[in-house]
């Protein structure tokens, strides 16, 4: 008896090693449990067949027994893991999808669509819109324009909403629009003679205005100015100035981008400005700056849902790689493309200056050039004397100087909208009026009587809209109800 005992409790101790070796094993071994939610996903574990797991706010179900391994991540090996829709965290839940679609405008190359915004769990990041089953445009707001359209065709849109989480909402009801029948220039939205404004994005003594506060008078808005983007030669770039958002009460993107659709729903134009007194672009190399000018100008006309381009570069301006850049551009927008150039007085004086051949090059899409009749000085008219900036003299020998090679029907007058405006050059409304009267129909007319009546004189110009802001508009309110008195 006490040897059988003696002899068990040896076969014990020599069995001891053994189940420790095996259990610490067995320790080594991710331990197999049944189906459960198991937390978030981590490597080493034993998964079952139906186990859930989150990883980056989503829950997936394990569709096959395995241990996991670094490199196994749940989007990486759907083999393994189904994505559960719906389930586990908060971050799955989808947008709701965009309601009440509507046709909110269209041109001849282009449709605006407004929706009701979505709303989602995590917040909505923006939104898809689909012409036909093709991706056209991804926007932030809840309005979008789509360019590049054919005139007097029907296009089909739907929009999908999106949320941080990488969610997608079910797709709108789908709408469908026509485009209208096209004219070069935008000419056939606008009136024979227009008002061009400028509206400045930036803060500099004038009065802030927000875009939807600009009074009707004003036929086409010019965004001032698109900066050249120094990590994208040839490129530009635009956005709200900090300090002009600030100075309106947090004037956000989105609100102008809002603003500006409803100002061409009136139809209004509205377009971005490269250049002014200080800016530049930088269009020396024709590869890769063409391309990344016309390129990012798109993106800037797709995001705002713009009309097309002003060009008041003061220098650096590189006649054929700009004539190439533009053209491609209006190829990209289309037909209703509006063009419009700011040269100054001096800029204009013959028909070899860069300017005048960048007009000869593309006055078959040119919508007006507005020369700069302020910051002059004095300069000769088309008789050879020299006239005093200031003066309806000035204005009408200027003119008619330049009508030479520029068409009538795309000459308009620039001028400062107060004195503070430029640094000289002023002149009343009721002085602008007198000459384009002049120009007109050859009444009001100071000294200089030009060689002949120009009807179609296109219009005037005003830097800036801001500047005539301070007096009421006092600009705005006396040259355009004029204009349409004229023939």
């Amino acid at each position: 008896m006490r040897k059988g005992i003696f002899g068990a409790l040896g076969k014990s101790k020599m069995m001891l090693p053994l189940l420790i070796v095996v259990a610490m094993m067995m320790s080594l071994f991710p331990r197999e449990v049944s189906a459960a939610e198991r937390g978030a996903w981590a490597p080493n574990v034993a998964y079952a067949v139906n186990d859930t797991v989150t990883y980056s706010g989503k829950t997936y179900k394990a569709i096959q027994p395995h241990t996991s391994l670094t490199g196994w991540e749940p989007p990486n090996v759907p083999a393994l893991w189904q994505q559960v829709q719906g389930g586990g965290g908060s971050d799955t839940v989808a947008p709701t999808a965009p309601a009440n679609v509507t046709v909110s405008g269209v041109t001849s190359s282009s449709v605006t669509l407004s929706w009701q915004a979505s709303t989602d769990n995590v917040g909505v990041t923006g939104y898809d819109v689909y012409q036909g089953t093709s991706l056209a445009v991804t926007v932030t707001s809840n309005t979008a324009t789509i360019t590049g359209l054919s005139a007097k065709t029907t296009y089909s849109f739907k929009i999908v909403a999106k949320d941080a989480a990488g969610n997608l909402s079910p797709a709108s009801a789908t709408v469908s629009a026509t485009t209208a029948e096209g004219t070069p220039g935008g000419v056939g939205q606008l009136p024979k003679h227009i008002l061009t404004g400028y509206w400045q994005n930036f803060v500099n003594g004038a009065t802030n205005v927000k875009v939807r506060n600009i009074p009707d008078q004003y036929d086409i808005i010019v965004l001032a100015f698109a900066e050249m983007d120094p990590a994208n030669p040839g490129g530009v770039t635009f956005t709200v100035n900090s300090a002009l958002s600030n100075a309106l009460g947090g004037y956000t993107e989105a609100e102008l981008i809002s603003d500006i659709q409803a100002k061409r729903a009136q139809g209004k134009k509205v377009i971005i400005s490269i250049g002014g007194e200080l800016g530049n672009v930088n269009l020396n190399n024709p590869s890769p700056n063409v391309t990344n000018f016309v390129n990012s100008v798109y993106g800037i006309i797709t995001k705002f849902g713009l009309d097309g381009l002003d060009v008041d570069l003061e220098h650096g301006l590189n006649v054929p790689n700009l004539t190439n850049a533009i053209r491609q551009l209006k190829q990209k927008v289309g037909n209703d493309f509006v063009l419009t150039m700011a040269p100054q007085t001096i800029d204009m004086q013959n028909p070899n200056t860069s300017y005048s051949q960048l007009y000869n090059n593309l006055k078959d899409i040119t919508t007006v050039v507005n020369v700069q009749y302020y910051n002059s000085g004095c300069m000769l008219g088309r008789d050879g004397k020299c006239y005093s900036q200031g003066t309806v003299d000035f204005l009408t020998a200027l003119s008619d100087l330049t009508l030479q090679w520029v068409s009538p029907s795309q000459l308009g007058l620039g001028v400062p909208a107060t004195p503070s405006a430029a640094g000289g050059g002023y002149v009343s409304p009721t002085v602008v009026n007198n000459a384009l009267n002049c120009l007109a129909t050859g009444n009001s007319c100071g000294s200089y009587k030009p060689v002949a009546k120009y009807p179609d004189i296109r219009g005037a110009m005003t830097w800036s809209i801001n500047w005539d802001a301070t007096t009421n508009y006092t600009l705005a309110k006396t040259v355009r109800p004029f204009l349409s008195t004229l023939p």
